[in-house]
């Protein structure tokens, strides 16, 4: 028992109270010898903190910024769906049916698609990098720039099904992700 507070009587209606009330001080002075910032303890005895490979740089599990970074994935995906939307109903096949029947590819142009995405958002060019690392769409250059770019063509990588059903696999594995998390808190 903590030396915080010491109940006098056992199995008084307080009693319960003052249990819990040591509990949280106990918690509470055991993760002050680990918190380096404490005054109460010295850094040089702190235990080294074991992190796989795996978990370094990803927040701890159940925080609120896990659950943060999950809701931001899913709306960067989402963003991402509503880009090969556009491009795929906007754009052109790369190639007409008498020359490659089974390419799937469509084409835009930057300009175009700049002008058509700026009215449903200002992240046109960030959405177009992060949709090439996942391997939806291409272009030539690090990245592109209104006006100087205008003609340089945005290319669909993936059929627009193919481009759906990846998203909804993703969104209805995060959400059991954050289910999983809802039940373990």
């Amino acid at each position: 028992m903590s030396a915080c507070v010491n109940p006098a009587a056992y199995g008084s209606p307080l009693s319960s109270k003052v249990a819990l009330f040591n509990a949280v001080a106990n918690k509470h002075i055991q993760g002050q010898k680990v918190n380096p910032f404490s005054n109460d303890h010295k850094g040089g005895s702190l235990p080294k903190p074991k992190i796989s490979k795996e978990e370094y740089g990803r927040p701890v599990k159940g925080s609120l910024s896990e659950a943060r970074g999950f809701k931001a994935s899913q709306q960067v995906c989402k963003e991402m769906l509503e880009l090969c939307e556009i491009i795929n109903k906007q754009g052109e096949p790369l190639f007409s049916p008498e020359e490659k029947p089974d390419d799937s590819r469509v084409v835009i142009s930057f300009g175009d698609l700049f002008n058509i995405y700026t009215v449903i958002s200002n992240k046109l060019v960030g959405i177009l990098l992060r949709a090439r690392k996942h391997k939806l769409i291409d272009f030539e250059g690090e990245c592109l720039f209104q006006r100087r770019d205008d003609h340089v063509p945005v290319i669909l990588l993936k059929p627009i099904q193919e481009i759906r059903d990846m998203f909804h696999v993703k969104e209805e594995k995060t959400s059991s992700d954050e289910e999983s998390q809802n039940d373990s808190n």
